[in-house]
């Protein structure tokens, strides 16, 4: 993805480097990461692959000077977060008729805190509707493309577009009615309800991607394929060593995730990404 010459957002908080704390374990940073991503894709229960490892933040919480690998990964979510902003800035009063607000898009590293919940780098990034803040431990870059194979800029980028798409449904109170419906359903009509959410989300990111066509380069598009493809439900389980349990499932299948956000893409239409008003998903 060119990024060179494009503006870094200002709706950037970082805490990194303050003092939050790291996970402490007999599991090396990537590797507690890795593990507990699967289960927060697929609600597996992995407390079994991390026996003996601590999660809780580690005595050592001075504040620390960010490495250059840092600098670099918080400079690359600024940017692509400032590409998000000019995308949905237009589209979505184009296609929605009201004026769009951008996120807050929270760094950390280790540990932190959210009116969502604590955080920690091991459950990869999320959006908060309590605060309209996205949150991303930057070190997910690394587990993306180390552990989970899915590499490339694009890969990363991808994750930021998606998580920036969860605040564009907040704005359109998807999340609103679906958390509603949820709290009056099983857990096994809530996962259903919360894959058509996620994909609607795969969906919205590739309308983001098209938008940004003029600065894509040869191979990105088939990047964010491929991250969507390895972050499949049914790919996390299997990688746990699961039968993939369709009934557990909350974000989709691997083809599914492919292949809605190929829809977004190709049609540059949020009304092509009503992934609640379908039949087959």
């Amino acid at each position: 993805m060119r990024l060179k010459g494009i503006r870094s957002s200002r709706n950037v908080e970082d805490r990194r480097g303050r003092g939050m704390g790291r996970a402490a374990g007999g599991i090396g940073g990537v590797g507690v990461i890795a593990v507990l991503l699967i289960g927060y894709f697929t609600g597996i229960d992995v407390r079994p692959l991390l026996e003996g490892v601590q999660q809780s933040p580690s005595s050592n919480s001075e504040p620390r000077e960010l490495t250059a690998a840092e600098e670099q990964a918080g400079e690359f979510a600024a940017r692509v977060l400032a590409t998000t902003e000019t995308v949905w800035e237009k589209v979505y009063p184009e296609q929605v008729g009201e004026a769009y607000e951008p996120p807050v898009l929270v760094l950390f590293s280790g540990v932190t805190q959210s009116p969502c919940g604590g955080a920690s780098g091991a459950t990869g990034p999320f959006y908060c509707p309590a605060d309209e803040k996205a949150y991303l431990d930057t070190e997910f870059f690394a587990t993306l493309s180390q552990e989970l194979g899915a590499q490339g800029d694009f890969a990363s980028a991808y994750v930021i577009a998606h998580e920036v798409a969860h605040h564009v449904q907040n704005e359109l109170g998807i999340l609103g009615q679906v958390n509603s419906i949820r709290q009056q359903s099983s857990q096994e009509e809530g996962n259903a309800l919360t894959v058509r959410l996620e994909l609607q989300a795969d969906c919205l990111s590739g309308v983001w991607a098209r938008s940004v066509d003029g600065l894509l380069e040869p191979g990105d598009i088939e990047e964010a394929v491929n991250a969507a493809r390895m972050i499949g439900d049914d790919t996390l389980q299997r990688r746990a060593g699961r039968t993939p349990q369709p009934h557990t499932f909350t974000h989709g299948t691997s083809e599914q995730r492919a292949r809605w956000f190929t829809r977004g893409y190709e049609t540059g239409d949020m009304g092509a990404c009503d992934t609640f008003g379908t039949d087959r998903l």
